[in-house]
């Protein structure tokens, strides 16, 4: 499969955000608040959200595209600075009235003590020139990656869609929020467990969660569905019917950018062939990684593929 997954090449667009850590030491309390004080020993910036998941599918080994919007501000040339390291293609928008996604994690004793977050929504002339990138950039790749953040990015999703559908190009969405007719048409959408409850509504037995997979599947038009279950791992509904992975990760550190990591390896296994059980299992293994890392972080194919007996099978 890593010869395949080479040749395959992966359009992500979305939110692309610079995720921002301040790591520090916690020895009192604040005078002024009940609050910790954290003295700052270091700092780190990585690339997150739309940009995460662009990683993770270089990782595998695909070939990728990464088209999102950034500010004209200090983060916007930090994030254009990891970018320029990154072994794939960017396609970076500028709209200099926007504020590039920026989330900033203080970390003191290990834990994520808070979070602050900066954002804003970008401007109409800068999505409208993203989508016709879009559309030239369809022409040019083997699956399409669509990573919605909530931010803005991807306000154009429903004609990314139907511009994705009518090339034949496979759609995989990770959604955000509850309004999921704009994803309407989508080859496959990944929601976490919460996310999935938030559009369905609760179950109490797997023949009941197949059920709501499946109204939902034709309500909305998706070819597929994979609902990521936490420590339950995740559950794959289509046309054939419901399949399920138990959870691979063996410590669990840190979950964030799991979800960009799942629908990364789902993408490049999908373009190189591989049926969506089989995509499914790869992703799992993936996730599992991922898990064990701390912050946004990748699974690379000699982790994903190691111990494999069959060739580089998941």
């Amino acid at each position: 499969m890593r010869d395949a997954i080479a040749r395959t090449r992966i359009l992500v667009a979305g939110d692309v955000m610079l995720d921002r850590y301040w790591f520090g030491e916690v020895s009192r309390i604040s005078p002024e608040a009940p609050v910790p004080v954290v003295h700052v020993t270091r700092n780190e910036d990585r690339i997150g959200g739309a940009g995460n998941v662009a990683r993770n599918a270089a990782a595998l080994g695909a070939q990728v595209t990464l088209l999102s919007v950034a500010g004209r501000d200090e983060a916007g040339l930090a994030l254009r600075r990891l970018l320029d390291a990154e072994p794939f293609a960017v396609q970076l928008h500028e709209d200099p009235a926007y504020s590039t996604i920026t989330k900033l994690r203080v970390i003191g004793r290990q834990q994520q003590l808070l979070r602050v977050d900066f954002e804003t929504q970008p401007g109409h002339e800068v999505l409208a020139a993203k989508l016709e990138a879009f559309a030239r950039l369809l022409a040019e790749c083997d699956v399409v990656i669509l990573s919605d953040y909530g931010k803005g990015g991807l306000t154009h999703v429903g004609r990314m869609i139907e511009l994705a559908r009518d090339a034949k190009k496979p759609i995989l969405v990770d959604p955000k929020g509850d309004d999921w007719a704009r994803y309407a048409g989508a080859t496959l959408i990944t929601p976490n467990r919460s996310e999935f409850r938030e559009i369905a509504g609760g179950w109490k037995s797997e023949r009941e969660l197949a059920d709501k997979a499946a109204e939902v599947r034709r309500k909305f038009r998706f070819d597929a569905l994979l609902v990521t279950r936490s420590e339950e791992g995740m559950s794959l509904f289509d046309a054939e019917g419901a399949h399920h992975e138990a959870t691979r990760a063996q410590e669990v550190f840190d979950v964030s950018g799991a979800g960009d990591t799942v629908i990364a390896a789902l993408a490049v296994a999908l373009g190189a062939g591989a049926s969506s059980v089989e995509a499914m299992r790869l992703a799992n293994r993936a996730a599992g990684i991922v898990v064990g890392k701390f912050g946004t972080a990748v699974a690379t194919a000699d982790e994903v593929f190691a111990n494999s007996s069959t060739g580089g099978q998941p």
